[in-house]
């Protein structure tokens, strides 16, 4: 069905106007702008939601209950491994819902991966243990978040689509950034609601894993690990249904109904988009590459870090208490929640280019301190940790985050036509998840163990470098109209 009244009263989308595609969008949309932003937003808070509350778990649960190992590293590096294969299912995602989102549309996709990520969420939390039912149980874990990363792969491309093909003229960036908002709320979420439930149940991490060492029975009949870490994932399916109600009544976008009534669909998006827009999906995931890893040092391995217990020189861990910690990490999340919109008006403002060229040189510089930061000879450990300065590093850290992946949800679809859109961002987003989120957890903890944690910031800087030259090599993009069918010159 047409979206359009007068065909002749369009603006014409292969004009120079930047803002032809904006155009559009803005006089043929249907649903209210504030019921697509909350469309938008709910959806990604609620992934994110999803996906934290098993970096969380992996982290102070998951080690104890699926793992053993004869030692506590061995058994969060195995968990780490498990937490990894989100990241290696979500290019498949991108690539299955990126597929429906070109060829059958944006709205019903997003439908579909909403419900593979809250059934996969909802089943984690039902799961029984390796005591209860041997190698079973890593092995569902593993495909349950296997899924997880399934559904979260078409879900962020989706989302950004479905903001950015409904902006205002000039203000893509601003109304992309929207979805953006769900990583910080669905973090503050999951990780506000286990600080809760710790709280509650009184759950003290390094005391349950000394306990496990020495009597692994009375450990398991710790209340948090009988029930307590299940309630979050069990909730979700509350959020999902929430979040069903909200996306089934919008409509779809102007510009993907646009590119179908001139018949511009592609039967294939993930062949095409390979064969004419390879190097935009390469520039794209190595754009993404920093601010995953800035992202996932700054809440998972930080967290490792910050609650294990110190090594006999003091690289392994900071022994901090875990449930104090949640709380530094909740108020450091709302300077990435803060920064978000902040970023997507720079982005508009200045280009997304520029913007994020700078941003990237302050995370080089940030990794090039975590010696600094993070060392136990300078930060303290335990009772004596420095937890002003822990609190500043996270502050910083966050901050950083907000201004990186604020522009995002504008940047990458910009660089991909209308009618393969979806498939090219979401590749591009999630591949970079392999290399710069699936692997960094694991390579940091490595770090840490074989070297310091200085070397946990060079790492960090090292995929800032990366991220660097390919925004070097890309264009700017914040000029193109949005509604193309062909490939557009920087």
């Amino acid at each position: 069905m047409s979206t359009t009244t007068d065909p002749a009263a369009q603006p014409d989308p292969n004009s120079a106007d930047p803002n032809a595609g904006d155009r559009i969008a803005d006089e043929n949309l249907k649903t209210p702008r504030r019921r697509i932003i909350v469309a938008s937003l709910i959806g990604t808070t609620i992934e994110f939601y999803d996906f934290y509350i098993y970096a969380t778990a992996a982290v102070s649960v998951f080690p104890i209950l699926f793992f053993t190992a004869e030692d506590d590293g061995a058994a969060l590096l195995a968990s780490m491994a498990t937490f990894g294969a989100a990241f290696v299912a979500r290019p498949l995602g991108a690539v299955l819902f990126g597929h429906l989102g070109d060829t059958i549309g944006r709205k019903a996709t997003l439908v579909g991966a909403l419900l593979t990520m809250g059934l996969a969420t909802f089943l984690i939390g039902a799961l029984p243990t390796i005591y209860q039912i041997g190698l079973w149980a890593p092995a569902m874990l593993t495909i349950f978040r296997f899924c997880q990363g399934l559904g979260l792969g078409g879900e962020w491309s989706g989302a950004a689509l479905l903001a950015s093909e409904t902006a205002k003229p000039g203000k893509r960036a601003q109304a992309a950034m929207w979805p953006q908002l769900g990583a910080p709320f669905g973090f503050i979420l999951a990780n506000g609601l286990f600080l809760i439930l710790a709280w509650f149940y009184s759950y003290d991490s390094n005391a349950i894993r000394a306990l496990a060492d020495e009597d692994i029975d009375a450990a398991l009949a710790d209340p948090f690990l009988v029930w307590g870490w299940r309630i979050p994932f069990l909730l979700s399916v509350v959020m999902v249904g929430i979040g069903l109600y909200v996306r089934l009544r919008i409509e779809e976008t102007p510009v993907f109904a646009k590119a179908l009534e001139n018949k511009e669909k592609t039967k294939v998006p993930v062949g095409e988009v390979f064969r004419k827009n390879w190097r935009e999906i390469i520039l794209g995931t190595f754009i993404m590459l920093a601010t995953y890893g800035l992202f996932y040092l700054m809440t998972t391995w930080i967290l490792s870090y910050s609650i294990a217990a110190p090594g006999e020189d003091g690289t392994q861990g900071l022994g901090y208490d875990y449930m104090d910690f949640l709380i530094l990490q909740v108020v450091a999340i709302v300077f990435f929640a803060i920064f978000v919109p902040v970023a997507g008006r720079l982005a508009d403002t200045f280009g997304r280019r520029r913007m994020l060229m700078v941003t990237t040189a302050g995370i080089m510089i940030f990794g090039c301190t975590f010696g600094f930061w993070l060392s136990a000879e300078n930060i303290g450990s335990g009772e004596d940790l420095n937890v002003w300065q822990m609190l500043i590093f996270l502050c910083v850290g966050m901050s950083l985050m907000g201004l990186t992946f604020g522009p995002m949800s504008a940047y990458l679809p910009e660089l991909f036509p209308t009618n393969t859109r979806y498939t090219g961002s979401g590749v591009a987003y999630n591949l970079s998840s392999i290399l710069g989120a699936a692997l960094t957890p694991f390579v940091a903890v490595w770090l840490v163990q074989t070297y310091a944690v200085w070397a946990v910031g060079l790492y960090l800087a090292l995929l800032g470098a990366l991220t660097m030259i390919s925004l070097i090599l890309s264009p700017e993009t914040s000029k193109r109209s949005l509604y193309t069918a062909e490939k557009q010159e920087g």
